[in-house]
């Protein structure tokens, strides 16, 4: 049996901050404690953190849909300061950038984990309804056993967000706590 994974979907500054492209409410900002707790944890036990952290070229596609945010290289496209100060310097810490809304298309998601071997991959992070629910949906489709926090995932939306947490559990197979 492999290890526990902790899977921090694109909890960055233009996510969290009000002041953030594309910002996604107050309840980012509410989850932090929790995510913290759980890098803890996963970290200690001698597991993994992968970060799933959007970064976009500044003509990307995707502004057609949504407002300029995670530019590669600028500020807004770091992770906040409370998570990243959580890891320090440990080993098993992971950064896979993504240009889409999954963290599978175009990244070295799916090597890592392979490497990895999780017994559990858990997630974390924004937005629940779309980067969070399909990195979860390609996790399932490729068998791994998901454990997705409730009060760890959080939504500018929190009916799409309810929504996609009952898809995740019932449609997909996670494990919502």
């Amino acid at each position: 049996m492999g290890r526990r994974v902790l899977i921090v979907v694109d909890m960055l500054e233009d996510f969290v901050r009000p002041s953030g492209g594309l910002y996604c409410g107050p309840g980012a900002a509410a989850i932090v404690p929790v995510i913290r707790e759980k890098i803890g944890e996963v970290l200690c036990e001698g597991g993994s953190v992968i970060f799933i952290c959007d970064s976009h070229d500044p003509d990307d596609a995707e502004f057609a849909r949504f407002p300029s945010h995670c530019v590669r290289n600028t500020p807004g496209a770091g992770i906040i300061a409370p998570l990243r100060d959580a890891c320090g310097d440990r080993d098993g810490v992971f950064i896979v950038e993504k240009t889409r809304y999954s963290g599978f298309f175009g990244t070295e998601l799916d090597v890592i984990l392979r490497r990895l071997n999780p017994s559990v991959i858990e997630v974390v992070g924004v937005c629940t309804n779309i980067c969070v629910l399909y990195t979860v949906e390609e996790l399932c489709n490729r068998d791994y056993s998901v454990k997705v926090y409730r009060d760890g995932v959080a939504s500018f939306d929190n009916d799409a967000a309810a929504w996609a947490l009952n898809q995740m559990e019932r449609v997909l197979g996670a494990q919502v706590v």
